[in-house]
C-alpha cells in the first residue's frame, strides 16, 4: 500500500536524505542491480561496483567516510524496489559527478528518472528532474521553476512537456511569491502523479539496503 510518505514530496524537506542534498534514480524495466550497473557504466565510467552488503544510510556514510565534499571517488549507493519502480540513492560527494545521460534508459519500455538538489551548493543551484524513455529524453525542468541555470519552463517530449505544464499550472505554478521548499515539493508531487513515481520513505531513512560502492578501476 503507498502512503504519502513513500510519495516524492518528502524530499523537499530540509536535509531530507542527507547533508549536502539528494540524488535519487528512479528506474521502471530494470532490476536494481542493473540499474546500479548502467549508473556505473554511463554516468560514472571508469568506475567499477563493489557491492557491500546492507547498509543504513547513517551507517554507510560513517563506516565508508562519505562526506559531503569528500572525496570525487567516493561514491556509494543504496537500491531496492517498490510498487514496480526500482530506485538507487547515492551517498557521498555525488554532487557534480552523478548526471545521468539518456543511454542509461535504452531498452524498450525503460524509463529512469533522476532527482536531484546540491541544497549546500552556495551558487545557489536548484532542485532538477531530468527523465528518459528508451534511450530519449522525456522531461527535465528546474524545480524552483525560477528560470535559473538555464531551466525557463518544462523540456522534453512535446505532449508530456505541455503535460506535466498544465499539471503546474493546475497549482498556480510557477509563482515567483511562492517560497523555493514549497514550489519544489509540489513540483515533486505532480511528477509522482504524472509518472507514478514512489520512494519509499521509511526503508530509505530508517531500513537497511544493499549498498554499494563505486571506485575508479
Amino acid at each position: 500500500m503507498i502512503t504519502m510518505t513513500d510519495m516524492l514530496g518528502w524530499l523537499a524537506q530540509p536535509y531530507s536524505i542527507a547533508y549536502g542534498g539528494y540524488s535519487v534514480v528512479l528506474a521502471r524495466g530494470l532490476a536494481p542491480e542493473e540499474v546500479v550497473a548502467r549508473i556505473a557504466a554511463e554516468a560514472l565510467p571508469g568506475h567499477t561496483v563493489r557491492p557491500l552488503g546492507p547498509y543504513t544510510g547513517e551507517d554507510l556514510i560513517d563506516d565508508h567516510d562519505l562526506d559531503f565534499a569528500g572525496d570525487f571517488e567516493a561514491i556509494a549507493l543504496r537500491h531496492g524496489q517498490a510498487d514496480g519502480l526500482s530506485y538507487a540513492v547515492a551517498y557521498g560527494y555525488w554532487q557534480g559527478e552523478l548526471h545521468l545521460p539518456e543511454s542509461v534508459s535504452r531498452g524498450d519500455g525503460v524509463e529512469v528518472h533522476h532527482l536531484e538538489y546540491e541544497e549546500e551548493n552556495g551558487k545557489p543551484v536548484p532542485p532538477f528532474y531530468r527523465a528518459s524513455r528508451d534511450g530519449q529524453p522525456l522531461c527535465g525542468f528546474n524545480l524552483h521553476l525560477d528560470g535559473s541555470w538555464g531551466f525557463a519552463g518544462v523540456d522534453g517530449e512535446p505532449a508530456v512537456a505541455a503535460a506535466v505544464t498544465a499539471d503546474l499550472a493546475a497549482l498556480g505554478l510557477p509563482d515567483p511569491e511562492r517560497a523555493n521548499r514549497e514550489v519544489h515539493r509540489l513540483c515533486l508531487e505532480v511528477l509522482g502523479r504524472r509518472f507514478g513515481l514512489t520512494l519509499p520513505r521509511g526503508p530509505v531513512l530508517e531500513g537497511e539496503l544493499p549498498a554499494v560502492l563505486l571506485e575508479t578501476a
